[in-house]
């Protein structure tokens, strides 16, 4: 049975695995839910039940002397091709992955509505803030090996997690990477001081010898290149 319903809710992270996993097992086997910490969602089969389960969950958190977060807690409604109706909420934030209504390719190269997960815009935001505080353009008495080195295992990190489900939701931050490169160019090379386009250049044909220096280069490189969407 397709699930069309979800409730995703965030309570305190106390005896959850007794207050809530072995609960639910009993309450509501026939719901399936994931659970990381005190953020959850649980998948039902319509409005209806996901409303039943709300009210028994509501219900259970009192019991054990807990609540549900009153602000993050809603029953969403999963819409794609196949469920075409509307509803207050159509999206939800889970472990950094934004899950929502996304235009998608089949195999035959036809277009469809998918219910799927990309990178949030919280968690671009906070890679970005990450970026910003390397200060690439003052670290001058590097070279690129050196923060290739101090940053690739991050940048991989980043990749590897946010990056299962359409990679090109990371492009734009990723992108900085490359802009705070070209201005350590700037500032550490005499010949490129005060010229964006030759440093840009300049920094395309690095990447074009030595593709794999960086580990963002795999998505985005100095010269404009990307791969495409997955």
């Amino acid at each position: 049975m397709r699930t069309s319903y979800t409730v995703y809710e965030t309570v305190p992270n106390l005896f959850l695995h007794y207050a809530f996993d072995r609960w639910m097992a009993k309450q509501f086997s026939g719901c399936p839910f994931e659970r990381y910490a005190d953020d959850a969602v649980v998948h039902c089969k319509s409005e209806d039940e996901a409303r039943l389960v709300l009210a028994a969950l509501t219900e259970r958190m009192t019991q054990v002397g807990l609540e549900l977060h009153p602000e993050k807690t809603r029953v969403v409604y999963c819409k794609d091709t196949d469920r075409r109706g509307s509803s207050e909420h159509e999206r939800f934030t889970f472990l950094g992955y934004a899950f929502r209504p996304r235009l998608s390719k089949n195999k035959h190269g036809n277009h469809f509505v998918n219910f799927t997960p990309a990178v949030s815009d919280d968690a671009r935001t906070a890679i970005s803030r990450e970026i910003r505080s390397w200060h690439i353009t003052r670290r001058s008495d590097k070279t690129l090996s050196d923060l290739a080195r101090m940053f690739n295992p991050i940048v991989h990190g980043w990749i590897n997690y946010y990056g299962r489900f359409y990679k090109s939701w990371l492009y734009p931050v990723l992108r900085h990477i490359n802009d705070g490169l070209v201005r350590w160019a700037m500032r550490k090379y005499k010949r490129l001081h005060g010229h964006t386009r030759r440093a840009k250049a300049w920094f395309a044909d690095v990447a074009r010898r030595a593709p794999a220096l960086f580990a963002h280069w795999k998505l985005v490189r100095p010269d404009g290149w990307a791969m495409g969407a997955g």
